[in-house]
């Protein structure tokens, strides 16, 4: 309810968005890559369970230049390791789901312009 509010309120200063160019944002874009960036050393880089998905999803947002892409990758990654491991059990059902989902994500464009549609 407060998430929606708030967006509704934020729609009217919409207009005051085109006042700031977007030099300006770049401040604000380094600051937030700060921040995202100092979660990284909370990840456990010694056990490869954890550390390959977090590594492909840093590392493929920036060059696919987008933030789904590298979540998607980091969610089929982690889902192949476990699988990889053994460990099927350790898998959740919603997180087979969402990597079940991006799978078809990632192939959907490569068999659409196969068939030509």
């Amino acid at each position: 309810m407060v998430t929606g509010v708030a967006f509704l309120l934020a729609t009217f200063l919409s207009p005051l968005v085109a006042l700031v160019p977007y030099e300006a944002a770049a401040p604000a874009l380094v600051f937030v890559g700060f921040l995202m960036m100092t979660q990284v050393a909370g990840i456990r880089w010694t056990d490869v369970e954890i550390a390959i998905p977090a590594f492909l999803t840093i590392v493929v947002m920036p060059f696919t230049y987008s933030i789904s892409d590298g979540i998607g990758v980091g969610f089929v990654a982690f889902v192949v390791i476990k699988l990889a491991l053994g460990k099927v059990r350790q898998i959740h059902p919603l997180m087979w789901l969402a990597a079940a989902m991006f799978v078809v994500y990632f192939t959907l464009g490569p068999i659409e312009a196969a068939l030509g549609i």
